[in-house]
């Protein structure tokens, strides 16, 4: 089985336990209008095109045989100012879990563990069951929105060690017109989380007029009520990634 995936971030310290190895994978239901990951949207990989390098050339138009460029319709290695990069790849478990014990070993005893984000890692749960039993034994934690059907989350929190849940909004109107989604599923999911006794952590960020509302961070208070919670500050540096990718921003009302 194989996976799409578009960052390993080594060295990880805001992740999980520990100084850890972060997997960021492709594809997200939420469309969050403070979204600082665009590149994890898509469960496709896409393509970084640095627009003002561009000299017109038309290199990267030319036909090649890199398997790396078979999805992208364009060559990433022909550009000669180097404008395009790839942001995402398929991998099979087997090949990522080399990679990823690779890392740990550089690390020894000091190693805390793996962590799986995005995107949404809850989009590849196939992929990263058959991933974890690799990794271990080695500890495992997820970053996750929480969106998912109730048996998807479940099978997902059995391999896991930790759990860091990302509680954005608790009023349903508001979550669906700033997410586009429900937070039906993501509310009976924590509930499940909780009950389950796995160490966890729940996260909010705090974006002004919208999560950093006196009444949103009294729900979600009572909603975390003994788990720990963090609040995250929100940081507004992030929409050049939408412009490499061809997005168009989000924006904060």
């Amino acid at each position: 089985m194989t996976g799409v995936i578009f960052d390993i971030k080594e060295m990880a310290v805001h992740d999980g336990p520990g100084i850890r190895t972060t997997v960021f994978f492709k594809g997200c239901p939420l469309r969050c209008r403070w979204c600082h990951n665009p590149e994890g949207l898509s469960a496709l990989p896409q393509i970084f095109y640095k627009k003002v390098r561009c000299i017109g050339c038309g290199s990267c138009q030319v036909a090649c045989d890199h398997p790396e460029c078979a999805l992208l319709g364009r060559c990433i290695h022909a550009c000669p100012e180097n404008c395009l990069e790839a942001v995402g790849r398929e991998v099979d478990a087997a090949t990522l879990a080399g990679e990823l014990l690779a890392s740990a070993e550089v690390m020894g005893g000091l190693f805390g563990g793996f962590t799986f984000s995005g995107g949404e890692p809850l989009q590849q749960s196939d992929f990263i069951l058959e991933l974890a039993p690799r990794l271990r034994p080695h500890h495992l934690c997820a970053e996750t929105s929480g969106y998912a059907s109730g048996d998807v989350f479940a099978r997902l929190l059995d391999v896991l060690d930790f759990v860091i849940f990302d509680l954005k909004l608790a009023e349903p109107a508001a979550h669906r017109m700033y997410t586009g989604v429900d937070n039906a599923p993501i509310l009976a999911n924590l509930q499940t989380l909780k009950a389950s006794g796995k160490p966890h952590l729940i996260r909010t960020p705090l974006v002004p007029e919208i999560t950093d509302t006196e009444e949103n961070l009294a729900a979600i208070g009572a909603l975390a009520g003994e788990s720990e919670w963090e609040k995250l500050p929100f940081n507004a540096l992030y929409g050049a990634k939408y412009e490499m990718l061809g997005m168009a921003p989000s924006e904060i009302k």
